[in-house]
């Protein structure tokens, strides 16, 4: 199991293992450049793997151009 926080929803979400941060934001519908994805203190790239147990906060970033 994956739990992920979202902000600044302050959504809690639990999924099954997922085997990449992309689809990860695939099934949340969000496009690799819509959010930070951090698990601790480091950012994850798409490419990264999850393993469960993983508590993930998901940042949205918003542009206010």
């Amino acid at each position: 199991m994956i739990t992920v926080f979202i902000e600044p929803d302050n959504e809690t979400l639990t999924f099954e293992r997922h085997n990449t941060v992309l689809m990860l934001q695939r099934k949340l519908n969000l496009r690799v450049n819509d959010a930070l994805v951090i698990r601790g203190d480091k950012l994850l790239t798409p490419d990264c793997q999850l393993k469960d147990g993983d508590e993930i906060r998901i940042r949205k970033v918003m542009s206010t151009g």
